[in-house]
């Protein structure tokens, strides 16, 4: 019995596996190479035609098909490590880190551990990583989904007498939806109406959700015309009916904010969505062992 309910261990990326893995900076294009164009055709960033030839000079291709004179790109070229003086295999470094912590990190832990000499480096790397994992492919969810809105920011009466703003409306709202044992999907939005929620569990929820399972909030109420909807009562101390129950967003939820209290001590408003998109991605990739490839293959 004990050996049937073992859960089996994912092992991902050490750091002395990333030290092998990525020795040079030669070693890190290549490993960028492979993953951003897997098949082994090589396609310029800017017309997605193959017809490129390898310079001489190292990780480089001109395309033949951009006039007049070609397009000459590198392998960083229309990714997020364009345009920056820091060495891949820097990047690649905050790029583990940020992954494999399950809490997250924060910008000024990378400023301490990589050695910058600007915090606003580590800022700048840190957000340009979150909005690459920002733009993972998304599929609808199906099974037994639970749907759940939370709050996110320090309550106004609890701010000192000289910072406080005056009303209660300063906390972010975002909403999240996931699959039993399966991705999460989560979102920050402007108001927690009826529109809104309804919205967004329609745009997120297939055709083949068997169990769509909510609080009482009023903003689910018409989701039965759709979707087998069940619903718990918190008000009233009901948290789980048979299958029906939120624990697993719930879960997400606690974990995110437990980031947010424990590593990056504060978040604002304009970069929560760039957070979110973070805390998702390491979610949905819990059990890959190439949480990091699959990264860069995004970026």
């Amino acid at each position: 019995m004990a050996a049937r309910n073992k859960v089996k261990k994912i092992q991902q990326m050490t750091i002395g596996d990333w030290e092998k893995a990525f020795p040079t900076e030669d070693a890190c294009r290549d490993y960028l190479t492979r993953h951003r164009w897997p098949s082994g055709a090589i396609k310029c960033p800017r017309c997605g035609h193959d017809a490129v030839y390898h310079l001489a000079s190292g990780h480089h291709w001109q395309c033949q098909k951009c006039s007049p004179d070609g397009y000459r790109f590198s392998v960083i070229a229309g990714t997020i490590f364009e345009n920056t003086n820091k060495p891949l295999r820097d990047w690649f470094r905050v790029i583990h880190m940020m992954l494999t912590s399950k809490k997250g990190v924060s910008a000024l832990q990378v400023h301490r551990t990589m050695g910058f000499g600007s915090y606003k480096t580590a800022w700048y790397m840190c957000h340009r990583v979150r909005a690459g994992l920002a733009n993972e492919e998304f599929r609808q969810l199906m099974g037994i989904v639970e749907v759940d809105e939370t709050f996110i920011g320090g309550d106004d009466n609890n701010r000192h007498h000289d910072k406080k703003k005056g009303h209660k409306g300063d906390k972010a709202i975002v909403i999240g939806a996931v699959e039993r044992k399966g991705n999460v999907v989560a979102r920050v939005i402007d108001r927690a109406d009826h529109h809104t929620l309804d919205q967004f569990v329609r745009s997120v929820c297939g055709n083949k959700v068997s169990l769509l399972s909510t609080d009482e909030h009023h903003g689910y109420a018409h989701l039965g015309d759709t979707f087998t909807h069940g619903r718990v009562k918190h008000s009233a101390k009901q948290y789980v009916v048979g299958a029906i129950h939120t624990n697993t967003i719930e879960g997400f939820w606690s974990l995110f904010k437990r980031s947010i209290v424990g590593s990056y001590h504060k978040v604002s408003k304009k970069y929560l969505p760039l957070y979110i998109a973070e805390a998702q991605f390491r979610y949905n990739n819990r059990s890959n062992p190439d949480i990091f490839g699959t990264a860069l293959s995004g970026f």
